[in-house]
């Protein structure tokens, strides 16, 4: 149950790094970042599996770089959702999944937990 927490907090925290370096992604505040980061952990723990399966031949034929696509497009949906995360466009998506993710793996890397 800890390492969740701190999951979502970092997630929430990576997002509020992602609005402060992307002029494309807004987030009003951490509160904001908090409910943004569950949304997204949702998203990506339902719906990307699910598409990324039906697009699957689409993936195999552009080398990947579709599944980078479905992933701009599902950051732009959850700042469709939430209100106080804000995503402007497809480019801002895909840039902004893009340093997420990265921003996302170094903050996990440096905090150490170990999973049950």
């Amino acid at each position: 149950m800890l390492e969740l927490l701190v999951v979502w907090l970092l997630s929430a925290l990576a997002l509020m790094l992602v609005a402060y370096l992307l002029p494309g992604v807004h987030i009003k505040n951490y509160q904001s970042a908090l409910i943004a980061a569950v949304i997204l952990g949702l998203i990506n723990a339902v719906l990307r599996p699910l598409l990324a399966f039906i697009t699957f031949p689409l993936t195999v034929l552009t080398l990947g770089l579709f599944y980078l696509v479905l992933n701009g497009l599902l950051f732009w949906l959850a700042g469709s959702i939430s209100r106080g995360f804000k995503v402007d466009g497809f480019w801002a998506g895909v840039f902004g999944v893009i340093l997420y993710s990265v921003i996302n793996w170094a903050l996990s890397s440096v905090v150490p937990f170990t999973p049950n």
